[in-house]
This record gives C-alpha cells, structure tokens and sequence, in this order.
C-alpha cells in the first residue's frame, strides 16, 4: 500500500510481544490498538535515530471479543464462522515515532458485516485463499475474495485493508516529507 501510495521505506520487524501488552490490558479496543501501534514505532525508532518510523495495528471487534490472527486453517475456519451473518468492527490504529517521540497518532473504525456463510463455502474459499488468510485478523482480504464474504462495508478502504492511508499521507505532507 505504501509502495503503491509512492513512497520509499524499509519494513523492519518491531520484535514486539503484542501477546503480553495484550494479557491483562483493560481499555477499549481503541487504546488497545493504539497502544501496540506506539509500541512497534517506538521499538523500531529506537534502533533508527532520526528516522521516521511507522508503526500499525489491527484489531477486530465481533459482539465484545477481540480477534487474533488465525494460527492455521481450522482456526481461520471457526472465525468465519463466529463472523458469518454479522457485523464486526475493524480498529486500525497508526503512530510515527522518531528518536522515542510519538509525533503523530491516528486510530479509526470500520464496520463490516457479514453474510451467512455455509460451511461448504467457507470449506472452499479457505481452499482458494489458502494460507494467506492467516495473515489476516478477520481470516479474509476484502482486496481478494473477501469481497464477496460480505453484504455492508462502512468506512474507509485503507482502514479495513490495515493503514488509514489518507490521514497518514496527510502528516507527511504536514511534516515535509511529502510535497504539498
């Protein structure tokens, strides 16, 4: 997304345990989203000096539970069958950090919902999309043949692919980094 957007970057893994900052934290979704954001930006920036380091997370909501990336196809299975016929929400949270600073935050909400699924079909779309699901929170990719899981998406695009792309781009050119 970035890549296409234009602009120049290296991924550099955070090393973070979003596993324990996740165990036993008691905010909304939101701040819970926010919080691994800031923590993967910090992470890397404090290996990066002066650099501009973004960090982003995920998470799905479904009727007060919050999702994890399926370990495998069983697991990707069972969450589209707790999703089938409902509507779930996607919180995607953004930070840039530099030198340990957060310079910038941004946390938005989509809402999907969808449709009833037959375990035939679930069966046979994890048959197509394989194991690329698993790097999904939701078990699915709206860009690919998610599309057609669903009969409602509100909110923006980039937000359900995983980065509110706009408002990013929006800070950079704010900062400098991207031509006006």
């Amino acid at each position: 997304m970035l890549r296409r957007a234009g602009l120049a970057f290296a991924a550099i893994p955070s090393g973070v345990d979003e596993a324990a900052l996740k165990r036993g934290f008691t905010g909304p979704p939101e701040a819970l989203a926010q919080t691994l954001a800031a923590a993967k930006a910090q992470a890397v920036a404090a290996a990066q000096p002066g650099a501009l380091v973004l960090g982003a997370d995920q998470l799905l909501v479904c009727e007060g539970a919050v999702f994890d990336k399926p370990a495998d196809l069983a697991e990707a299975a069972l969450h589209l069958r707790r999703l089938s016929g409902r509507a779930h929400q996607l919180i995607t949270s953004a930070c840039v950090a530099r030198d340990g600073e957060v310079l910038w935050t941004h946390t938005e909400r989509a809402t999907l919902t969808m449709r009833e699924l037959s375990e035939a079909f679930i069966a046979r779309y994890l048959a197509a999309e394989g194991e690329t699901v698993l790097g999904c929170v939701g078990a699915y990719r709206l860009e690919g043949l998610g599309a057609q899981l669903f009969t409602r998406v509100e909110g923006d695009y980039f937000t359900i692919l995983g980065l509110s792309l706009l408002p990013l781009l929006g800070f950079l050119r704010g900062a400098g980094v991207l031509a006006g």
